[in-house]
C-alpha cells in the first residue's frame, strides 16, 4: 500500500525529531517534493536537510523553490541565506532583511526560528554560515 504524501512528510519530521541523520532522511523529502512539487513546506525541510548534511549547492536551489513557493516563509528565507553564504553568492542581506522583519513581526515565527537555530546548532556545532544569520536576524 502506498503511504499518502501527509504521512510521509510527517513520518519524515518525526524520524528527524528522534534524531535520525540528514543523509537518511533526504531521500524522504526528495521523494516528498518529488510528489508535491508545490509543498513550500516539503522544500524547506529539504533544505534544511541538506544544509546539515553539508551539501549546500543542491540546499541553494531547494531553499530557493522554498522562498519562490512562500516568500513569507522565514525559515525558508534564513537556509537561503545560509546556503547563499556557503556557496559564496551575493544577495544574502535581503533575505536576512526579511527573515528579520517577518520573526519580528510574530511571535510564533520568532519562535520557531529560534528552535531551529538552536537544533541548527546542535546537530552541527559550530556551523559558522547559520551563527552569522542568527546574529544578523536577532541582533540586528
Amino acid at each position: 500500500m502506498t503511504e499518502t504524501i501527509d504521512a510521509l512528510f510527517d513520518e519524515g519530521i518525526q524520524r528527524y525529531q528522534a534524531g535520525e541523520t540528514p543523509a537518511t532522511l533526504i531521500p524522504v523529502f526528495k521523494e516528498v517534493c518529488d510528489r508535491t512539487p508545490k509543498s513550500a513546506s516539503a522544500w524547506t525541510c529539504l533544505a534544511w536537510l541538506y544544509l546539515l548534511d553539508n551539501k549546500p549547492t543542491p540546499a541553494y536551489k531547494a531553499a530557493k523553490k522554498a522562498v519562490k513557493l512562500n516568500p513569507q516563509d522565514a525559515q525558508s528565507r534564513v537556509n537561503l541565506a545560509i546556503a547563499m553564504l556557503e556557496t559564496a553568492q551575493s544577495g544574502v542581506r535581503e533575505h536576512v532583511d526579511i527573515a528579520r522583519q517577518l520573526v519580528m513581526a510574530v511571535e510564533e515565527l520568532r519562535e520557531e526560528v529560534k528552535h531551529n537555530f538552536e537544533d541548527g546548532l546542535a546537530r552541527k556545532p559550530g556551523w559558522k554560515s547559520l551563527q552569522r544569520v542568527q546574529n544578523w536576524i536577532f541582533e540586528g
